[in-house]
Protein backbone atom coordinates (compact mmCIF):
# COMPACT_ATOMS: atom_id res chain seq x y z
CA UNK A 1 0.00 0.00 0.00
CA UNK A 2 1.56 3.26 -0.71
CA UNK A 3 0.76 5.99 1.96
CA UNK A 4 2.26 8.90 -0.22
CA UNK A 5 4.66 8.63 -3.28
CA UNK A 6 7.83 6.50 -2.92
CA UNK A 7 6.93 5.44 0.60
CA UNK A 8 4.79 1.82 0.81
CA UNK A 9 3.76 0.33 3.95
CA UNK A 10 3.85 -3.60 3.65
CA UNK A 11 1.65 -4.92 5.94
CA UNK A 12 2.20 -8.05 7.54
CA UNK A 13 -0.45 -10.62 10.23
CA UNK A 14 0.60 -8.65 13.30
CA UNK A 15 3.29 -5.74 12.49
CA UNK A 16 3.93 -3.09 9.51
CA UNK A 17 7.07 -2.99 7.46
CA UNK A 18 7.91 0.23 5.11
CA UNK A 19 9.63 0.85 1.93
CA UNK A 20 11.09 3.43 0.70
CA UNK A 21 11.80 3.90 -2.98
CA UNK A 22 14.51 6.36 -3.92
CA UNK A 23 16.13 7.13 -7.00
CA UNK A 24 19.08 5.05 -6.35
CA UNK A 25 17.64 1.95 -3.88
CA UNK A 26 15.04 0.96 -1.46
CA UNK A 27 15.45 1.32 1.91
CA UNK A 28 12.92 -1.24 4.24
CA UNK A 29 12.44 -0.31 7.53
CA UNK A 30 11.74 -3.52 10.06
CA UNK A 31 11.37 -7.14 8.50
CA UNK A 32 8.77 -8.73 10.26
CA UNK A 33 8.32 -12.23 11.56
CA UNK A 34 10.46 -15.23 10.55
CA UNK A 35 9.40 -15.80 6.87
CA UNK A 36 7.96 -12.61 6.13
CA UNK A 37 10.94 -12.32 4.06
CA UNK A 38 9.08 -13.96 1.38
CA UNK A 39 6.48 -11.21 1.73
CA UNK A 40 8.43 -8.17 1.42
CA UNK A 41 10.42 -9.99 -1.99
CA UNK A 42 7.30 -10.46 -3.47
CA UNK A 43 5.81 -6.74 -2.87
CA UNK A 44 9.50 -5.51 -4.13
CA UNK A 45 9.47 -7.39 -7.33
CA UNK A 46 5.46 -6.70 -7.56
CA UNK A 47 6.53 -2.64 -7.66
CA UNK A 48 9.08 -3.68 -10.70
CA UNK A 49 12.51 -4.08 -8.74
CA UNK A 50 14.53 -6.66 -7.99
CA UNK A 51 15.48 -8.41 -4.64
CA UNK A 52 18.96 -6.73 -5.00
CA UNK A 53 17.65 -3.41 -5.39
CA UNK A 54 16.81 -2.84 -1.67
CA UNK A 55 20.17 -1.74 -0.60
CA UNK A 56 19.36 -0.16 3.46
CA UNK A 57 17.64 -2.39 5.81
CA UNK A 58 16.68 0.19 9.17
CA UNK A 59 15.43 -1.56 12.32
CA UNK A 60 13.83 0.10 15.23
CA UNK A 61 14.38 -2.66 17.55
CA UNK A 62 15.29 -6.43 18.11
CA UNK A 63 11.66 -7.67 19.09
CA UNK A 64 11.13 -11.05 17.43
CA UNK A 65 8.62 -9.26 15.16
CA UNK A 66 10.52 -6.71 13.81
CA UNK A 67 13.84 -8.68 13.15
CA UNK A 68 12.38 -12.15 12.56
CA UNK A 69 12.86 -12.07 8.93
CA UNK A 70 16.16 -10.12 8.79
CA UNK A 71 18.85 -12.87 8.08
CA UNK A 72 16.95 -14.33 5.56
CA UNK A 73 16.02 -10.85 3.85
CA UNK A 74 20.19 -10.00 4.24
CA UNK A 75 20.74 -13.31 2.08
CA UNK A 76 18.17 -12.47 -0.32
CA UNK A 77 19.18 -9.28 -1.28
CA UNK A 78 22.44 -8.50 0.06
CA UNK A 79 21.07 -5.42 1.56
CA UNK A 80 23.15 -3.68 4.50
CA UNK A 81 21.63 -3.40 8.18
CA UNK A 82 21.54 -0.57 9.95
CA UNK A 83 20.73 -0.53 13.54
CA UNK A 84 21.53 0.82 16.72
CA UNK A 85 24.31 -0.55 19.00
CA UNK A 86 22.46 -1.88 21.85
CA UNK A 87 19.61 -3.64 19.72
CA UNK A 88 22.54 -4.83 17.21
CA UNK A 89 24.13 -6.70 19.96
CA UNK A 90 21.20 -8.39 21.10
CA UNK A 91 20.33 -9.22 16.64
CA UNK A 92 23.55 -10.53 16.64
CA UNK A 93 22.75 -12.79 19.65
CA UNK A 94 19.30 -13.79 18.44
CA UNK A 95 17.00 -12.70 21.00
CA UNK A 96 15.65 -9.20 22.20
CA UNK A 97 17.13 -6.41 23.57
CA UNK A 98 15.18 -6.46 27.31
CA UNK A 99 13.64 -9.11 28.73
CA UNK A 100 9.90 -9.80 29.59
CA UNK A 101 8.61 -11.43 32.12
CA UNK A 102 4.86 -11.82 31.32
CA UNK A 103 2.52 -13.33 33.58
CA UNK A 104 -1.02 -15.55 33.31
CA UNK A 105 -2.22 -16.66 29.64
CA UNK A 106 0.27 -14.00 28.20
CA UNK A 107 3.36 -16.38 29.89
CA UNK A 108 1.93 -19.22 27.49
CA UNK A 109 1.40 -17.00 24.52
CA UNK A 110 4.86 -16.13 24.88
CA UNK A 111 5.84 -19.89 25.04
CA UNK A 112 4.17 -20.81 21.97
CA UNK A 113 5.50 -17.76 20.24
CA UNK A 114 9.28 -18.95 21.01
CA UNK A 115 8.34 -22.43 19.34
CA UNK A 116 7.09 -21.81 16.63
CA UNK A 117 8.97 -17.82 15.98
CA UNK A 118 12.73 -18.75 15.88
CA UNK A 119 14.83 -15.58 15.36
CA UNK A 120 18.01 -16.18 13.43
CA UNK A 121 20.66 -14.11 14.28
CA UNK A 122 22.21 -11.45 11.85
CA UNK A 123 24.91 -8.54 11.40
CA UNK A 124 24.34 -5.68 12.11
CA UNK A 125 26.92 -3.97 9.08
CA UNK A 126 26.65 -0.43 10.60
CA UNK A 127 25.55 1.64 14.33
CA UNK A 128 22.91 4.07 13.99
CA UNK A 129 23.10 7.31 16.08
CA UNK A 130 20.64 9.99 17.32
CA UNK A 131 20.77 12.81 15.03
CA UNK A 132 22.35 11.01 12.20
CA UNK A 133 21.14 12.09 8.54
CA UNK A 134 20.64 8.74 6.36
CA UNK A 135 20.67 9.62 2.49
CA UNK A 136 16.74 8.17 2.27
CA UNK A 137 13.26 10.74 1.11
CA UNK A 138 16.22 13.73 0.84
CA UNK A 139 17.08 13.05 4.97
CA UNK A 140 16.00 10.68 7.26
CA UNK A 141 16.77 11.23 10.87
CA UNK A 142 17.75 8.85 13.32
CA UNK A 143 15.75 9.68 16.36
CA UNK A 144 16.54 7.78 19.66
CA UNK A 145 13.44 6.74 21.54
CA UNK A 146 14.09 4.18 24.11
CA UNK A 147 12.37 2.91 26.71
CA UNK A 148 10.03 0.33 24.76
CA UNK A 149 13.36 -1.58 24.26
CA UNK A 150 16.70 -0.04 25.77
CA UNK A 151 18.09 1.00 22.12
CA UNK A 152 14.86 1.60 20.27
CA UNK A 153 15.11 4.10 17.22
CA UNK A 154 12.38 6.28 15.22
CA UNK A 155 12.99 7.75 12.32
CA UNK A 156 11.68 11.25 10.72
CA UNK A 157 12.12 12.65 7.05
CA UNK A 158 11.28 16.22 7.23
CA UNK A 159 11.05 16.91 3.63
CA UNK A 160 7.82 15.27 3.44
CA UNK A 161 6.84 15.06 7.32
CA UNK A 162 6.52 11.13 8.17
CA UNK A 163 7.41 9.51 11.37
CA UNK A 164 8.30 6.03 11.41
CA UNK A 165 7.84 5.17 15.04
CA UNK A 166 8.33 1.46 15.55
CA UNK A 167 6.99 0.12 18.56
CA UNK A 168 7.13 3.52 20.45
CA UNK A 169 3.89 4.04 19.46
CA UNK A 170 0.91 2.36 17.81
CA UNK A 171 -2.12 3.19 16.30
CA UNK A 172 -5.95 2.06 16.63
CA UNK A 173 -9.41 3.84 16.00
CA UNK A 174 -7.37 6.77 14.16
CA UNK A 175 -5.41 7.95 17.83
CA UNK A 176 -1.93 7.17 18.31
CA UNK A 177 -1.33 5.38 21.88
CA UNK A 178 1.71 4.10 24.15
CA UNK A 179 3.01 0.89 23.78
CA UNK A 180 1.41 -1.60 26.66
CA UNK A 181 3.69 -1.65 29.69
CA UNK A 182 3.73 -5.51 29.58
CA UNK A 183 6.72 -4.98 26.91
CA UNK A 184 8.04 -1.49 27.89
CA UNK A 185 11.62 -1.85 29.12
CA UNK A 186 11.42 1.70 30.94
CA UNK A 187 8.11 3.72 31.35
CA UNK A 188 9.44 6.80 32.18
CA UNK A 189 12.15 6.92 29.02
CA UNK A 190 9.38 5.96 26.75
CA UNK A 191 7.19 8.66 28.13
CA UNK A 192 9.79 10.81 27.09
CA UNK A 193 10.57 9.79 23.64
CA UNK A 194 7.10 10.09 23.30
CA UNK A 195 6.66 13.58 24.20
CA UNK A 196 10.09 14.28 21.83
CA UNK A 197 8.13 12.60 18.89
CA UNK A 198 5.37 15.04 19.39
CA UNK A 199 7.43 17.51 18.98
CA UNK A 200 8.96 16.85 15.65
CA UNK A 201 6.07 17.65 14.16
CA UNK A 202 4.85 14.79 11.66
CA UNK A 203 2.47 14.90 9.74
CA UNK A 204 2.34 11.44 9.02
CA UNK A 205 3.02 8.54 11.96
CA UNK A 206 3.58 5.24 10.75
CA UNK A 207 3.58 2.96 13.74
CA UNK A 208 4.54 -0.85 13.38
CA UNK A 209 0.99 -1.64 14.69
CA UNK A 210 -1.90 -0.43 13.74
CA UNK A 211 -3.34 2.31 10.99
CA UNK A 212 -1.03 4.73 9.22
CA UNK A 213 -1.69 7.86 11.31
CA UNK A 214 -2.59 11.02 8.70
CA UNK A 215 -2.85 14.65 10.07
CA UNK A 216 -0.99 13.63 12.94
CA UNK A 217 -0.03 16.90 14.61
CA UNK A 218 -2.00 16.97 18.23
CA UNK A 219 -2.47 13.05 17.83
CA UNK A 220 0.59 11.79 20.26
CA UNK A 221 -0.52 10.60 23.71
CA UNK A 222 -0.45 13.41 26.94
CA UNK A 223 2.41 11.29 28.92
Amino acid sequence: MEIVPNVHCIPGAVVNCFLIVDSDALTLIDTGFPGNDKRIVKYIVDLGHKPGDLRRILITHSDTDHVGGLAALREATGARVCASEAEAKAIAEGHSSRQIKPSGFRRIQFAIARIFFKVRPAIVDEFLTDGQLLPVLGGLRVVATPGHTPGHVSFFAPGVGILFTGDSLSSDNGKLRVSPSIYTWDQKKANASIRLQAELGAKIVCAAHGEVIMEAVGKFPQV
